[in-house]
């Protein structure tokens, strides 16, 4: 097979680990960046045209930046028409990056989360801060990432101010309870098909509550419990995910989800469990892109 693996930068630890886990299984992998892609979208062969020429693929693998969603999601949509294996479609890709979508969905299918709040106007910030419970509360931008535009609110006042200030720069934003029982830690479980495959626990830096490895958070592997498993494997299928990244909170009522992410990162999950994930979706991705292909020999 030849597999596509569509990422900014070929030395990423995530990118190059696909890469070698590929060439191990005896397949041609190619890393593409998808900003240089270029569609050719009325013609009855739907083609994606990267460095001059028309780019044929067995399988790809989204790797797009959270930034860069519209443009990336479209170019795995060509990808998808053109009849490539896709290991995430672009829809569950668009659904999974809108936060709000993906909270809401998740509502919907009964799984655990943070009492979370959303408001438009200024007029109603009192009422979104008690519909969470008061203060201490977790302030997040819609469009943030790694723990980026995520703060916590120590009294009501200070709350007020940041959503305000928020608002006042047009910004979306949820409003969500803290999760104090936590301690500054979660776990994501990292979802292959229907199954978790790796876990790890994150701890935030002393003094920070965000947990993220960016903000300079510790890793170690986690047993999660039967009822976690079931929830990271119900969300990845809430939003229709084949492999994801799934964090979680241990709250006083349960396992409850922070984030449900399209693009999960293999350097912290594979060196704190010592798992070879990327193998995992390779093996994934041979076993079920070959039945996509026959199905679509069948329907032609």
């Amino acid at each position: 097979m030849k597999i596509a693996i569509l990422s900014r930068k070929a030395s990423l630890y995530s990118t190059s680990r696909l890469v070698e886990a590929i060439e191990a299984a005896g397949h041609e992998a190619m890393v593409v960046d998808y900003l240089r892609c270029y569609m050719n979208i009325a013609s009855h062969r739907p083609q994606v045209i990267y460095q001059g020429e028309p780019l044929v693929v067995d399988a790809v693998v989204p790797r797009i930046g959270a930034s860069k969603t519209f443009y990336g999601t479209a170019v795995v949509r060509q990808f998808e028409m053109a009849g490539a294996f896709a290991l995430n479609e672009s829809q569950a890709i668009a659904r999974s990056r809108d936060k709000l979508r993906c909270m809401q969905l998740l509502s919907r299918q009964g799984i655990g989360l943070p009492v979370t709040g959303f408001a438009h106007s200024t007029k109603d910030v009192a009422g979104v801060i008690d519909l969470v419970g008061g203060a201490p509360l977790v302030v997040k931008l819609l469009e943030g990432t790694q723990g980026i535009g995520v703060v916590l609110c120590e009294t009501g006042q200070a709350a007020e101010s940041v959503i305000e200030a928020f608002r006042g720069l047009e910004a979306n934003i949820l409003v969500q309870e803290f999760i104090k029982e936590a301690g500054g830690a979660d776990i994501r479980a990292f979802v292959v098909g229907e199954r978790v495959v790796a876990t790890m626990m994150r701890q935030g830096a002393p003094g920070e509550f965000r947990s993220n490895l960016h903000r300079g958070g510790s890793a170690k592997s986690v047993k999660l419990t039967p009822e976690e498993r079931s929830t990271a494997v119900r969300s990845a299928k809430a939003m229709g995910l084949r492999v994801c990244g799934v964090d979680l909170l241990r709250s006083n009522h349960g396992p409850v989800v922070m984030e449900v992410n399209s693009s999960p990162g293999l350097e912290g999950i594979e060196k704190s469990t010592g798992i070879d994930v990327a193998g995992v979706i390779v093996k994934y991705i041979e076993k079920h892109s070959s039945s996509k292909n026959n199905r679509d020999r069948i329907k032609g």
